[in-house]
């Protein structure tokens, strides 16, 4: 019968047959074994605890090593005979071609069943039969039986075709023994023992932890029936129980145990009850010939569940890492689309009218700086580590490094990161820059409504009276006195000349700087420009009628000339000091602010020698009253040259003279919020120039601990874990410092001249450092992961160590090909430049132009580890499919857990050879995909 596979040619008797032939043929033994076993009702139980390699040792086939018992032999002198046994065994595989014998002793002598029989059990062909009835056709088929036989390494002797094709019980007896002894018995191997030693050993250790079993022998151990029940109840446990079997029942024992095995294991009962049990010695040959059909039919079992293990191994390996990959896309899609969001809304650059709005911005810029961005930060932390563990993973077990979807790798992320801080820093510097502007816009703003309304005002009424004709009725010393008047207005007008100029000049100012409000400061300063141009013609239409009036009127009071001379720069003086005791400021440190108070103390430094002038003024005024009341003149109640009467110069005066202590008290608040400000700046300083140095040092310290770390591994990690701890315990100063900035920001100061640290450049070192420690922890994590999985030693991690660190000439945690040249060379390695080469591209492939410690240690320790192949994982599913190139859904889900089975499957694809059933799978392609040797 066909099996499928490629068998040793026959030989011819007497030659030697290699011990590969005994393997394939066992093994093709457990296959047709197994097929049997699938028809009962329940799998056999499989064993997970025992390593594969234990497994694969027990289930190593070895060649014979005692010689096969003699044909004198094969006959049992006690009552028990092995002929029965001898039968039923030869049915057990004969049935499998569809037929049977039912006299040992004369079914054979024609040789076709003998024949078919080897055939059946070797899995191998014969040569054709003869299909004559004559004698030498039947001698001539019984030789081709025996010189297979021979074949296999068997000696055959005193067995002869003649005594076969005879009838003669005791050759055809002492015949079937030795096949039985060649494929049932002799290449059962347990732990270097073979044939009867290693049958008996797999019998006692089977049946160790039962009860009443002591198999000791072939024979006398077996006649209670213990044994056998306990054998079938390790593997089947569902089929018999065990608890309710009674040492005083044999008979009841051994019925049991053959039916069972006959039901449900297909092994035919070959033995009878009452001739065990009522024999002294039962036949040894024919209870090693029926114990063995169990071995065999359990030893499949067994070989499945190794199998099945391996692939539960490697599908669990395989699940994790893409469990790990899923999670890995997502925190990065997770990560970048956050970004995706953010850097539109910091790239926005239109700005409030009011100050109220923009310091609303400002708050929410503060609250993504406090409440959004740390978390993220960490989130970046995290991917780059579990990037770091997946792929020290892969590279363990094996597997194609990782490479994440288009878009997301560590670097795309890195450089999306870079991004959301350089648009982060150019909003922050647009949002103070534009509440400066905003503070410059309100104090312009401020100052040209004042100003304007102090010109508006001055200019109240002056073109009506300057559009009176009130000299046509008036005497020469009333057109004297409007003469010198209206001069005394033209030196007015010239002196607010300066202010007009001021007024526009702010207006331009406004403009420029885009004040919202900038079309009613437009539309009034233009109104005051006209105004000013109107003035300044209607002033030369009334000099020039003055000076033709001047001719006829002579009549000018000289002491009221004078007042109006001496009292209109007096008045213009009181109005400029009004208008600067209440002009508005806008400072920014204590010094600016003592140069305010510097001018206005030379302003009051001033007051007397004005008070003076005042003084003269009004004596002027006195001296006109008194020449009037001498002369008898009527008193004048008006001045006719100037309309600034004695009372006006007095009122503004008192009006000074309160402005100075309000000014006074003004300017000592304002440097009091200075003072404010200023120890804040240094209270700041104080604490950044402590902070900054400390994370300088830290990182310092971190990356040479990174370059040189000693100890063991565990002794590192508590190390860094500290280092950790101390760098997150210092936390509490960076927010206190957070809280002086705020302070800072909140009271507009944006300036520092003690301190070189600005709250961005702790930010972005505090930063580097939680990075740098997050990285050597990982760095320590993955060479734990890699001394576990390869066995490494902590003497040869710190071996690996010094000669790294040795040969890491810039002490940057990294080798560059060169030094990685010379490190190898120093270890002993004889290096061409292919060989290197090919070494580079494994430690460096990336082409980065550098090697990594954990690459260093990947490569010294690449050769020594024990990991599990494609070639291993494709033979596991051999052993499933039953020898067969392809492998059904049913027959996964019978041997696999159902998770696993369901993976498989949906995994798996569909099997393109001839000779399948549909639905068939293709397990080759699948377990290849699993290393990176091809792609599904």
């Amino acid at each position: 019968m066909g099996i499928g596979l490629r068998v040793p040619p026959a030989r011819s008797r007497g030659q030697p047959l290699g011990r590969p032939a005994v393997t394939i043929i066992i093994g093709l033994s457990i296959v047709e074994r197994r097929k049997q076993t699938q028809r009962g009702p329940v799998d056999f139980p499989r064993s997970h605890s025992a390593p594969v390699a234990e497994r694969e040792c027990k289930l190593r086939i070895s060649a014979a090593r005692s010689t096969p018992a003699s044909p004198s032999s094969a006959v049992s002198s006690s009552r028990t005979t092995p002929c029965q046994t001898f039968t039923a065994w030869c049915n057990s595989h004969l049935r499998k071609a569809g037929t049977q014998i039912e006299n040992i002793e004369d079914d054979f002598r024609n040789g076709l069943k003998l024949m078919l029989l080897l055939e059946v059990i070797s899995g191998e062909r014969l040569p054709r039969p003869d299909k004559g009835k004559m004698r030498f056709h039947k001698i001539a088929n019984v030789n081709k039986a025996l010189d297979f036989i021979a074949s296999k390494g068997v000696k055959l002797v005193s067995i002869g075709a003649e005594e076969i094709v005879d009838g003669n019980l005791k050759m055809t007896l002492g015949m079937i023994w030795t096949i039985i002894l060649r494929f049932a018995i002799q290449d059962i191997s347990v732990e270097e023992t073979s044939a009867k030693e290693g049958l008996l050993l797999w019998c006692q250790r089977k049946t160790a932890p039962y009860r009443n079993v002591n198999v000791q022998n072939f024979h006398t151990s077996w006649k209670d029936g213990l044994a056998l029940c306990a054998l079938i109840h390790r593997h089947r446990p569902d089929l018999i129980d065990y608890a309710k079997l009674r040492k005083d029942d044999p008979i009841g024992n051994l019925n049991t145990a053959f039916e069972v095995a006959e039901k449900y294991l297909d092994i035919p009962k070959m033995l009878d009850a009452e001739d065990i049990v009522n024999t002294p010695k039962p036949d040894e040959k024919a209870i090693m010939t029926y114990v063995s059909c169990f071995y065999h039919a359990f030893a499949g079992a067994e070989q499945a569940e190794t199998a099945a293990n391996r692939i539960c191994k490697v599908l669990a390996v395989n699940q994790e890492n893409e469990k790990l990959m899923e999670e890995y896309e997502k925190l990065a899609s997770e990560l970048l689309e956050w970004i995706r969001r953010t850097v539109p809304w910091l790239e926005n650059r239109v700005g409030e009218p009011s100050m109220s709005a923009m310091q609303r911005k400002l708050e929410d810029f503060r609250d993504y700086r406090r409440l959004h961005k740390p978390p993220r930060v960490q989130e970046k932390c995290q991917l780059e580590i579990n990037f770091n563990t997946l792929q020290t993973k892969l590279r363990l077990s094996h597997r194609p490094a990782f490479m994440p979807s288009e878009g997301k790798l560590v670097s795309d992320i890195a450089n999306a990161w870079r991004g959301l801080e350089q648009v982060e820093k150019g909003y922050e510097d647009w949002l103070l820059s534009e509440i400066r502007r905003l503070q410059r816009l309100q104090h312009l703003a401020e100052k040209f409504r004042q100003k304007a309304s102090l010109h508006e005002a001055w200019t109240r009424g002056k073109e009506e009276m300057l559009s009176q004709r009130d000299y046509d009725s008036a005497s020469l010393q009333e057109v004297r006195a409007l003469l010198r008047r209206h001069e005394a207005f033209e030196s007015d007008l010239a002196a607010h000349q300066d202010r007009v100029e001021h007024i526009a000049a702010l207006a331009q100012e406004l403009n420029e700087l885009d004040y919202h409000e900038a079309a009613s400061v437009n539309s009034r300063c233009q109104a005051i420009c006209d105004q000013w141009d109107n003035l300044g013609t209607l002033t030369q239409k009334r000099r020039d009628a003055l000076e033709r009036m001047e001719k006829l009127l002579e009549t000018i009071d000289q002491l009221q000339l004078e007042f109006a001379r001496r009292a209109a720069p007096f008045n213009n003086w009181l109005d400029g000091a009004v208008e600067d005791l209440q002009d508005v400021w806008l400072v920014h440190s204590v010094e600016e602010t003592q140069s305010l108070l510097t001018a206005h103390d030379q302003f009051k430094a001033t007051l007397p020698e004005a008070d003076r002038e005042r003084g003269a003024i009004m004596g002027i005024q006195g001296e006109i009253q008194k020449i009037c009341q001498t002369y008898g003149l009527r008193p004048f109640s008006t001045n006719p040259y100037i309309t600034l009467s004695p009372q006006d110069i007095n009122t503004k005066w008192d009006m000074v003279r309160k402005l100075v202590p309000s000014r006074d008290q003004t300017l000592q608040e304002e440097l009091a919020r200075q003072q404010v400000n200023e120890r804040l700046r240094r209270q700041f300083a104080a604490q950044a120039n402590a902070i900054g140095p400390w994370i300088q040092a830290k990182v310092e310290e971190v990356g040479r601990l990174a370059a040189g770390l000693a100890g063991s591994l565990e002794e590192q990690m508590a190390g860094l874990r500290q280092q950790e701890q101390n760098i997150i315990n210092y936390k509490t100063n960076i927010d206190r410092l957070e809280g002086d900035h705020q302070l800072l920001q909140e009271s507009l100061v944006f300036d520092n001249k003690h301190t070189v640290y600005s709250m961005e450049h702790i930010r972005v070192g505090w930063e580097q450092l939680l990075t740098s420690i997050a990285r050597t922890i990982n760095e320590v994590e993955n060479q734990v992961l890699t001394r576990d999985a390869k066995g490494l030693s902590q003497e040869q991690l710190n071996e690996f160590r010094a000669s790294f660190n040795h040969f890491d000439r810039k002490r940057n945690g990294m080798m560059e090909p060169d030094d990685f040249r010379a490190c190898l060379i120093s270890m002993g390695y004889d290096l061409g430049e292919v060989e290197f080469a090919r070494i580079m591209t494994m430690v460096d492939p990336n082409a980065a132009g550098v090697v990594t410690f954990q690459a260093f240690i990947d490569f010294m320790t690449r050769e020594t580890a024990e990991t599990d192949t494609a070639e291993q994982v494709v033979a596991s599913f051999k052993i499933l499919a039953g020898d067969k190139n392809y492998i059904t859904p049913e027959e996964l889900r019978r041997e696999l857990p159902a998770e696993q089975a369901e993976y498989c499957i949906r995994r798996m694809v569909p099997y393109k050879g001839s000779g399948a059933p549909a639905g068939a799978l293709d397990y080759v392609a699948f377990s290849s995909a699993l290393y990176g040797e091809s792609d599904l």
